[in-house]
């Protein structure tokens, strides 16, 4: 027998191969897509946050780390509620650690990736950094 009377037709199993790999190939897509956007949040928040510690640091007030780490994650929208700022201005003496927090919360756009990346299913990945500097000058 020859192979041409077992298959008669094949005109539909082209359209039969894409309806089954393309959800796979788009959900690829679209999670490339999701870790570059959390990657790049992940490395603004992560600057924005080590040089308000290192405003900190050097003696700067309260208000004038909230800007700078504004500033630096400026593409973001950072509101004053996002940063966190251990211990505040009047209680920081030589020596004694400060830690600037910087939360952000990443809106998630791609279908389905959010079951992935958003357990608690409100929409948006949760990024929050810390960053401790000793003060070196009051």
């Amino acid at each position: 027998m020859s192979k041409d009377k077992w298959v008669k037709n094949r005109k539909g199993q082209t359209l039969i191969e894409l309806a089954l790999v393309l959800p796979i190939l788009l959900m690829l897509v679209f999670g490339i897509i999701e870790f570059g956007r959390v990657f790049n949040a992940y490395v603004l928040v992560s600057n924005a946050s080590r040089e308000g510690a290192r405003q900190a640091s050097v003696g700067k007030a309260d208000s004038d780390v909230r800007t700078k780490v504004k500033d630096v994650a400026s593409s973001l929208g950072l509101e004053e509620g996002d940063i966190n700022i251990n211990p505040g201005k009047g209680s920081r003496d030589y020596g004694d650690q400060v830690t600037v927090t910087v939360n952000y919360e990443l809106p998630i756009i791609a279908p389905l990736i959010d079951v992935i990346l958003d357990p608690d299913g409100d929409g948006n990945y949760q990024l929050q950094v810390s960053t401790s500097m000793r003060v070196e000058k009051e």
